[in-house]
């Protein structure tokens, strides 16, 4: 498949701004900080979100919080992700942001199925809620509005087969005023498993006018096509595909323009982007600590999470694995990646293969009544949560 046999292909449009290819890099707890987006900007176009920023912690000025909202210099659009549960709080969280001019786009997260977010009515239960969801969104599109940054939700199709709300928060995330909505293809009692459901996302673009971003099993640059075709979405949401591969982004940009070619680094090719990666956590964590040595220990220890990713599918054997996965310098890790072969051809078993979490659906933990009333619009006691980055 290519470009020129998709639907009318147009840059995504937010607000004033235009996103080419139309490709955005979902949030990722842990994963989305200032090294990581920079080295999937380096290898194309898209809008790349930082990881998820809770309202609360936001009003209170927590210090973590304020932290973790930081974009390169060249990074635009600057996009942020927040999550929150009360329309008030994420009213005013909204008005720092944009009195602060911290981001030029807010996501609202409606779509995490983690029970410590569900069992208190936040993440994905909260569409269930129905005129709280619309009050919530409408309050943060009111005070952004009038600074022209525009407001995106991104959701999952409900809590379970059972109770679907995605069509229906869709059309009230349309009348309060979003820019856009993206669909995870799988309700939250699915988590993680199985595939996700592209006709679902197909079923949500034809009830709505704005722009519909579609996610889920996009593994290769190529499933974004097909979930192009098959739902006629306006743009991709990339998440668990790019964890050890930062060059889809690459890939994708090439699909989108209709070219042919997709990367399958050897492995020394991947060792030099695994050197740039850690590089640039260290970048990130050296500028925000007092003492250098500390910031490089730190951003070498951020980086260990990456390892098994990167190295997927490659004959590496596992005390190198082990060793690269503890390294605290970067003098070490060189001397570590020195040990590779550079010459393995990628593995192309791994093609197309689920990365990052891959657990089994459940039961979704929810507030005692929950479910006893879809227009309740009292804010869930608890909710708010006081830590970021999910």
């Amino acid at each position: 498949m290519t470009a020129s046999t998709l639907p009318a292909l147009r840059p995504l449009t937010l607000g004033r701004h235009q996103v080419w290819p139309p490709v955005v890099l979902a949030p990722m707890a842990g994963i989305t900080n200032v090294g990581f987006r920079r080295l999937c900007r380096e290898q194309g176009g898209g809008i790349y979100v930082c990881e998820m920023i809770t309202t609360r912690a936001l009003v209170e000025r927590n210090p973590k919080t304020l932290r973790m909202i930081a974009f390169g210099e060249d990074e635009q659009p600057r996009s942020l992700q927040l999550y929150g549960t009360d329309p008030e709080i994420t009213a005013a969280a909204v008005r720092i942001v944009v009195e602060r001019d911290l981001a030029d786009h807010i996501d609202l997260n409606f779509g995490c199925p983690v029970p410590k977010v569900t069992r208190r009515g936040g993440g994905a239960a909260l569409p269930w809620r129905r005129r709280l969801f619309a009050r919530l969104v409408k309050a943060a599109v009111d005070a952004a509005s009038p600074a022209g940054v525009p407001v995106t939700v991104k959701m999952r199709k409900g809590i379970d087969d059972e109770h679907l709300t995605y069509v229906e928060a869709g059309l009230a995330a349309q009348e309060a005023g979003v820019a856009a909505v993206a669909l995870h293809g799988r309700t939250a009692g699915q988590r993680y498993s199985g595939t996700a459901d592209w006709d679902a996302i197909a079923t949500l673009k034809q009830a709505l006018d704005v722009p519909v971003l579609g996610n889920g099993d996009i593994w290769e640059a190529d499933d974004a096509l097909r979930m192009v075709a098959h739902t006629g979405v306006d743009g991709v949401v990339v998440g668990r595909g790019c964890l050890g591969r930062p060059w889809l982004f690459a890939d994708l940009e090439a699909a989108f323009h209709g070219r042919p070619e997709r990367r399958l680094p050897t492995l020394g090719e991947v060792a030099v982007t695994m050197r740039r990666h850690a590089e640039l956590l260290v970048d990130q964590f050296v500028a925000g600590a007092r003492n250098p040595a500390r910031g490089e220990r730190d951003g070498c220890t951020d980086f260990r999470k990456h390892v098994a990713w990167y190295l997927k599918g490659f004959p590496v054997g596992g005390e190198l694995r082990r060793s690269l996965a503890m390294i605290e310098s970067l003098a070490q890790l060189d001397d570590l990646l020195g040990k590779l072969d550079p010459a393995e051809p990628f593995p192309l078993t791994a093609l197309g293969q689920p990365r990052g979490r891959t657990n089994s659906p459940g039961k979704v933990s929810l507030p005692d009544g929950w479910l006893a009333s879809r227009d309740d619009d009292a804010v869930p006691e608890g909710a708010e949560l006081d830590d970021s980055g999910g």
